[in-house]
């Protein structure tokens, strides 16, 4: 281990006095609570939309500007943490947080609560990033990146599960704007704890921030930010029936078509065209899109069975994020020994994922039934979620090897922009859209068996007749789209399977000579500015 990071891993932003034990969990518990954090929590969606009096499209449309912002941070993470220092970076995160939390609870403005959310999620990703930039050399130190991303991984799939079920707790037994005062409270602890922990120290002398391509992240972001509006908004408004989101479509692609025009042509473009151009780049921007595509019937159809089907509240529901949680640590678990032990190759654990992706698909195609109890949907859950966390950190280790590390970051921008982008809106609206033309397939098919000579349809009231044509349909249809899922599942895997991966077996990446160069202007310059 050399000097430089020898000095790193003492994590030097913090007071002498502070033990080193303390040092690292402490950064670790402020990781959590940014992870928790976030402007609207889309588990209190229903009680949000009855005081509110806003449409669930409007709070959804919030909610997925929140992931837009993370993918358009990462960019920019590089640069900031080399400019200010940790102190202030968490202050900051911490601090503005609070503010957005506020915001998203007492604001009506649909405008606003988008552009608040999409500041939120960049504040979050900017927090953590800092944080787990920062502690990376306690967690592996050397830089191992296979042992690193398992934490990563784990610590975001599994936040997102707890907060989840604590959302839905506390909006079940209490209110939804609890969930916000606790996160603020928990700010508030970071911000405090930050204040007397950590010092104002910088490693060498600051770097500028020039060359950032801020016109390209405004375009990325309006590109974007409307492509998801058209998708989040395509039922209410009747998809291209609607003049309106004929237009937001036609600008959306219009902003993304310019920005892929300017890229060419600058000198410093905000995703340098230069990602794209390295191998296996665009197919792993394409396996997330197959991702979020097979991931959609677990977010629109599994809501559906468990609410309209088997009739579930959102408490009992919330109880399948247990084994979400669980699923989680054991494929980061598993994936960090494969990795590290078995050293299996990034093919095999493609394929292990998208296996138990459509194991997922295939365990629900037969679950499908008025008698299926909850506890019979653990399996598939787990299953999922640990398919789940193999890919995203076997396709990311994989890019971190194919992509020098001044182009990573952007890299994750790019990917970002489909994983934590637009890829689950589409792929939702896409899912929505087809169980809803299966179902009137469906239900104009079985009523037509529905006259006077059905003894028992003859029998029934008809209200009670027509419910259970619709609970009939719907049953058939969710078994269908799971059909399907499964084919498109298939299709996947043997594409999964046909493609070609480079053979690497280096995890360790490290910056260019010149970063070290920078960082190397150390302690004198540093503490004489402190």
């Amino acid at each position: 281990m050399s000097h430089l990071d020898e000095l790193l891993r003492q994590l030097p932003a913090f007071k002498e006095w502070v033990p080193m034990h303390v040092r690292t969990w402490s950064f670790y518990a402020f990781i959590l609570v940014f992870q928790l954090s976030g402007g609207i929590y889309l588990s209190a969606l229903p009680d949000m939309e009855g005081e509110t009096a806003l449409m669930q499209e409007d709070l959804l449309m919030a909610g997925l500007s929140s992931f837009l912002g993370i993918s358009m941070a990462f960019p920019l993470l590089f640069r900031l943490k080399f400019r200010l220092t940790s102190r202030f970076i968490l202050q900051v995160t911490s601090a503005g947080l609070v503010a957005c939390n506020l915001v998203t609870m007492y604001c009506r403005s649909v405008p606003l609560l988008v552009v608040t959310c999409f500041i939120a999620g960049m504040l979050r990703m900017w927090g953590t990033f800092e944080c787990f930039s920062t502690i990376q050399l306690r967690i592996t130190p050397t830089r191992n990146f296979a042992v690193f991303f398992p934490v990563v991984y784990a610590t975001v799939f599994g936040c997102i599960q707890v907060s989840g079920y604590l959302t839905t707790w506390l909006a079940y037994h209490y209110h939804w704007q609890y969930m916000q005062l606790v996160i603020i409270a928990l700010l508030l602890g970071v911000f405090g704890c930050t204040r007397l922990l950590l010092r104002p120290f910088h490693m060498g002398k600051p770097m500028p921030l020039y060359g950032i391509d801020w016109l390209g992240a405004l375009l990325w972001s309006t590109g974007l930010g409307l492509l998801i509006f058209v998708a989040n908004y395509g039922d209410y408004y009747d998809w291209f029936h609607s003049p309106l989101l004929c237009a937001a479509l036609a600008v959306g692609i219009g902003c993304v078509a310019l920005n892929i025009g300017r890229m060419h042509h600058i000198r410093h473009p905000y995703i340098d065209p230069q990602v794209y151009r390295y191998p296996k780049v665009v197919p792993i921007i394409l396996l997330f899109a197959a991702l979020c595509l097979l991931s959609s019937t677990a977010t629109v159809l599994q809501g559906v069975f468990t609410g309209v089907i088997l009739g579930y509240d959102s408490l009992t529901a919330a109880r399948l994020n247990l084994p979400s949680l669980l699923g989680t640590l054991a494929g980061a678990a598993f994936t960090l020994y494969a990795l590290t032990r078995l050293h299996l190759t990034y093919k095999q654990l493609t394929v292990l994922g998208f296996v138990c992706v459509l194991a997922y698909q295939v365990e629900c195609y037969f679950l499908i039934s008025p008698e299926t109890a909850l506890g019979q949907l653990y399996l598939p859950v787990f299953v999922r979620n640990f398919g789940n966390v193999i890919l995203y950190i076997a396709l990311t280790t994989y890019l971190q090897q194919l992509v020098p590390f001044v182009f990573f970051f952007q890299a994750l921008g790019a990917v970002g922009f489909i994983r934590e982008g637009i890829g689950s809106p589409i792929a939702n609206a896409l899912t929505a859209r087809l169980l809803k033309v299966v179902q009137q397939s469906n239900a104009f098919t079985l009523s037509t068996s529905l006259d006077g000579l059905d003894v028992r349809s003859a029998s029934l009231p008809l209200p009670e007749l027509f419910g259970e044509l619709q609970r009939q349909s719907l049953l058939v249809s969710l078994k269908e789209v799971y059909g399907y899922a499964v084919l498109l599942g298939i299709l996947f895997l043997l594409l999964v399977l046909a493609m070609r991966y480079r053979h690497i077996v280096r995890f360790v990446r490290m910056p260019p000579v010149e970063v070290f160069k920078r960082l190397l202007e150390i302690r004198h310059t540093g503490e004489r500015g402190n």
